[in-house]
């Protein structure tokens, strides 16, 4: 935890105001995500995403109870984090009565299964109010800005991810998909599990001077020969398609 305190304390400081920087509090314990909550407000982080303890799914007032008491440590705004890998996730109506009561609460980030119909009901819930992220769905990216999505998670393709929003914010929604469509090589392989994609992703970022190693102390599923074999192909591939877009 205290390594994640200090990690959301040098992001905000590099960040300097020149965007608005989500830290994450979503933790195991629930005390811990308390704590890191109140660190990063503390350190003047705009904004704080977090995920409803496991011990409170389920619970209508028991997940309210606990978003209610995570804003009053006074974050300019609460981010809540809708994640279950196999299933629908929190259910639309207590989105909805949070987003009215809870004036923090302004973002969602969905990563549910499936997505694009989640994304319909809670814009048409409370009329496109509650600003909405994509996540794991990256593979269904154009359909869920017809959906109506405001943002996505990018990985390490920010100039891929940016360069499609701003063709379809301007209504070239061909020129859109057609950039996306030369991102999907990488994100059918990367979407095969949520290990391989972070080693892939940590290997990318090496590739590109981000990050000095790819070391994952937590590693799941294995990145196998195989994987490293494909996965420098698609480095390669995405370096010059980078440069050429």
């Amino acid at each position: 935890m205290n390594e994640r305190i200090e990690l959301i304390r040098f992001v905000q400081d590099q960040v300097g105001g020149r965007g608005v920087f989500f830290a994450c509090a979503t933790a195991g314990v629930e005390r811990e995500s308390f704590s890191v909550a109140e660190a990063a407000v503390k350190a003047g982080c705009p904004a704080v995403l977090a995920q409803v303890p496991a011990a409170r799914t389920g619970d209508r007032k028991a997940v309210r109870a606990f978003f209610e008491e995570l804003a009053s440590l006074g974050m300019p705004v609460l981010a809540i984090q809708d994640l279950e890998w196999n299933g629908p996730g929190l259910p639309v109506e207590y989105i909805i009565e949070m987003f009215e009561a809870i004036e923090a609460f302004r973002c969602r980030k969905v990563e549910v299964q499936p997505a694009g119909p989640k994304y319909t009901a809670v814009i048409d819930g409370n009329g496109g109010r509650l600003h909405l992220s994509g996540g794991w769905a990256a593979d269904q990216m154009i359909e869920s800005l017809d959906r109506g999505v405001d943002v996505y998670m990018s990985t390490a393709m920010t100039k891929l991810y940016t360069g499609v929003m701003r063709l379809y914010d301007q209504g070239d929604r061909e020129a859109a998909c057609s950039l996306f469509y030369r991102m999907l090589p990488v994100l059918a392989f990367t979407r095969q599990h949520l290990d391989v994609s972070i080693q892939f992703y940590k290997r990318l970022m090496v590739f590109q001077g981000v990050f000095r190693s790819a070391v994952v102390r937590r590693q799941g599923q294995p990145y196998d020969r195989f994987h490293e074999s494909c996965g420098r192909e698609l480095i390669e591939y995405l370096d010059r398609f980078t440069r050429e877009y």
